[in-house]
């Protein structure tokens, strides 16, 4: 008979920590969206999200999971929008409560660091036959994300059993872990989850290279789409609704060579019609091109942005909602009167380039070191500072900044 495994002294010792931890609570919930309603962030302070010193990771009692010590974890939309009480109720049968945020991690295990894709498909839950999605590497197609020996959870983040990166120590599958090179530091690696997702979209966008492009968004997400449509599916000619300042130069930046209009939001319409040749008509709300971009990738996901993708995109085009949408109201005849495709990019998987087969997350790498996208990690925070950092977080684009980040281990 032999002793206990490595993995299992991992997954039973009993090691406790400090950890950022979201309960189940619809009272507080409330308070937040309350809270929020008046400045972005502010659930932090009100909501459902605690601050503990004494949390350990859940035990999961199945082969092939470990513990891993985070370094860096960042903060997202999706985790923005859970602390501030507006994530949609669509996802109710898909996450558990208590669980701990966090999913964009660059993390320490076994004497190597490492970056999670944090997607709990079948083979983390252990589910066999794989899911048809699983099977094919579309990871964020997963059939099952409620079933095998997890609680339910979209992600890593949103489940009870594995906790998150918002905290000293989490669980992960070995099938979620990527090694990192060493010419990626921290700021780097933690930048590869979200360039990731950007890839992702920007390479099921279809984009060809007689094509005009629009990108709504200069955040995170948005500067990341910029640079993997830049390095990876260059069209003829990209416009970019950028806010603020910074946005508007970095966005410039990362399109490299690539010929490039960047405009606000409210210069969005008349900047596509002189790149297009299209004309304008109506005012106010109802303004829209008669014409317009072939693609447009919406990275903000409101009302207000959906509504503008669809007032650029040409009759035929097409729209790629990448910012999570939540709950949006939004006039839709334009899509049945333009017959424009709507589609959604959620994670990644596998993405098939030049007739070859890649795992998204190592094409992130490779991106995240060419377009030096660890610049866009603006600051880090401790735990015990987390209302400073959401709130950060929340009015980025305002503050100068783009990526907010935790430093789980207290050590920057």
């Amino acid at each position: 008979m032999t002793g206990p495994t490595t993995a299992d002294a991992q997954r039973k010792r009993p090691l406790r920590g400090e950890a950022l931890v979201f309960e189940d609570s619809p009272a507080r919930f409330g308070l937040a969206r309350l809270a929020s309603s008046l400045r972005p962030g502010a659930g932090a302070g009100t909501g459902p999200l605690r601050h503990t010193e004494d949390f350990a990771p859940p035990a999961i009692d199945a082969d092939s999971w470990v513990r891993i010590r985070p370094r860096l974890a960042g903060i997202c939309g999706s985790d923005l929008a859970a602390v501030d009480g507006r994530s949609s109720r669509w996802f109710e049968p898909i996450v558990s409560l208590p669980f701990v945020p966090g999913h964009e991690v660059v993390a320490d295990h076994d004497g190597r660091r490492v970056v999670l894709e944090p997607v709990l498909g079948c083979v983390a839950r252990g589910v066999h036959p794989l899911c048809g999605a699983c099977a094919n590497g579309d990871l964020g197609r997963c059939e099952r994300l409620s079933h095998g020996h997890l609680e339910p959870g979209l992600q890593t983040g949103f489940c009870e059993s594995t906790g998150g990166a918002w905290a000293s120590e989490m669980s992960a599958h070995l099938s979620q872990l990527h090694e990192v090179p060493d010419e990626l530091d921290d700021t780097a690696a933690v930048m590869v989850e979200p360039t990731a997702c950007a890839l992702h979209a920007a390479l099921s966008a279809g984009i060809a290279s007689e094509d005009t492009t629009a990108v709504i968004g200069a955040g995170t997400m948005g500067l990341a789409v910029v640079a993997a449509i830049a390095r990876h599916c260059p069209p003829r000619q990209l416009v970019v609704a950028a806010r603020h300042p910074h946005q508007q130069d970095l966005a410039r930046s990362l399109a490299g060579s690539l010929p490039t209009t960047v405009a606000t939001d409210a210069q969005l319409i008349r900047a596509v019609r002189r790149v297009t040749g299209t004309m304008v008509i109506g005012s106010g709300a109802q303004q829209r091109c008669t014409g317009g971009v072939d693609v447009t990738i919406d990275c903000v996901g409101t009302s207000s942005s959906l509504a503008l993708a669809l007032a650029v995109t040409r009759p035929g085009g097409r729209v790629v909602m990448v910012g999570m949408p939540g709950v949006t109201t939004v006039d839709l005849t334009p899509l049945w009167q333009r017959e424009i495709a709507l589609s959604g990019a959620y994670t990644y998987g596998t993405e098939r380039l030049d007739g070859t087969e890649y795992r998204t997350f190592d094409l992130a790498m490779e991106l995240v070191a060419a377009a030096d996208l660890g610049a866009l990690v603006s600051a880090t925070y401790p735990l015990s500072r987390s209302t400073d950092a959401i709130a950060h977080a929340a009015a980025a684009g305002r503050r100068g900044a783009t990526k907010i980040c935790f430093d789980p281990q207290g050590t920057r």
